[in-house]
C-alpha cells in the first residue's frame, strides 16, 4: 500500500463550523499531547476491536495517527482520515519510524468520502467525539462498515477529567452553533447506544482511564495545557483582551485540576473514558 494523502471536499452544510474546527485542531501542538500524555489509548482500541492482517482499517478523526499507526502495525490494511490533514504530517513520521505504511485522507466524520460497507473496522479514539452532529457522524460510522463489521470508540466521560474540563472552559468558548452537542456525550454509554440503536449488536463497554502524570502542580498542567490543546487555545484567544477574564479561566483550569489531582508531591490525574465495541447488523 502507497503512503498517500487523498483531499475531498466537506459536504456538511455547516461549511463555517467545519472550517473553525479545522482551525482549532491546527492550533497548538496537539502531535505532543497524543504522543506523550496518551499514546496508550490508540492500541487499547486496536486490541479490543481484533485489527489483523487483512482488515481494511478506516480511522474516523485519527489525528497523527494514535489509533491509525498501531492498527497499520498489525498488517492490517489502514486509512486514516480528519478533518484537518495539517496533523498528518507528524503522523507520517511516527508511521516511518515504525516501518508501517496507510492512507492519510482528509474526510469529515458526518460526511465520509468512502462508499457503503468499505471498511471491516471502523475505529476513533477521542476523535469522532468532537464531531457537533452526533447522529450524523454515528450513522457515518455504521455506514461505511460492513455488515459483520467491528466498530472500536473511545471516548472521554462526561464525569470524568477531560468532561469536567469542558465544562469549566465552556463560559470562555464562542457559543457553539444550534443542535450541536458537547463531545463528552460520547463518553455516555446510554447516548451511544442511542445514536448507534438497532444497527450494531454485540455491544460492550467498558470504562477505564489513562494516568496523566507529568505535571508537578495543577498550575504546571494548566501553563501546559493552554499552549498544546486546541479547544484550550481557542478558549485563552476568546478572552485575550480581557484580563479580568483570563485570570478566571487561568483560575478555574487550575482548580479543575486540582479536583482531580489524587498525587502527593507531583499531580497525578485518572483521565477516564468510555471504549465501545459494536458489530454491524
Amino acid at each position: 500500500m502507497s503512503d498517500t494523502t487523498t483531499t475531498t471536499t466537506t459536504t456538511s452544510p455547516d461549511q463555517a463550523l467545519k472550517a473553525r474546527h479545522r482551525v482549532m485542531w491546527g492550533l497548538g501542538d496537539y502531535p505532543s499531547v497524543a504522543a506523550d500524555l496518551i499514546p496508550e489509548l490508540g492500541p487499547v482500541v486496536v486490541t479490543a476491536t481484533g485489527i489483523g492482517p487483512g482488515d481494511r482499517v478506516l480511522d474516523v478523526a485519527a489525528g497523527t495517527g494514535n489509533a491509525a499507526v498501531p492498527a497499520a502495525a498489525t498488517g492490517a490494511d489502514v486509512v486514516a482520515s480528519d478533518l484537518t490533514p495539517e496533523l498528518f504530517e507528524q503522523g507520517r513520521a511516527v508511521a516511518a519510524a515504525r516501518g508501517v505504511e496507510l492512507r492519510w485522507e482528509e474526510g469529515d466524520a458526518e460526511a465520509l468520502p468512502y462508499p457503503d460497507d468499505a471498511f471491516d473496522v471502523v475505529i476513533s479514539t477521542v476523535g469522532v467525539m468532537f464531531a457537533p452532529q452526533h447522529q450524523a457522524a454515528a450513522d457515518e460510522l455504521v455506514r461505511v462498515c460492513r455488515p459483520g463489521g467491528r466498530l472500536g470508540l473511545i471516548a472521554w466521560t462526561p464525569e470524568g477529567f477531560v468532561g469536567d474540563l469542558f465544562r469549566t472552559m465552556k463560559p470562555y468558548m464562542p457559543p457553539p452553533p444550534p443542535g450541536a452537542q458537547p463531545p463528552p456525550l460520547w463518553g455516555d454509554e446510554a447516548h451511544v447506544r442511542a445514536l448507534l440503536g438497532d444497527r450494531v449488536t454485540d455491544v460492550v463497554t467498558r470504562r477505564q482511564s489513562v494516568t496523566v502524570d507529568r505535571f508537578p502542580t495543577p498550575a504546571a498542567f494548566r501553563d501546559h495545557w493552554r499552549t498544546v490543546y486546541g479547544p484550550t487555545v481557542v478558549a485563552y484567544r476568546t478572552v485575550a483582551d480581557d484580563p479580568e477574564r483570563t485570570a478566571a479561566l487561568d483560575r478555574d483550569i487550575e482548580e479543575c485540576a486540582a479536583r482531580h489531582d489524587r498525587g502527593t508531591g507531583a499531580t497525578v490525574m485518572d483521565w477516564e473514558y468510555l471504549l465501545l465495541t459494536a458489530r454491524v447488523r
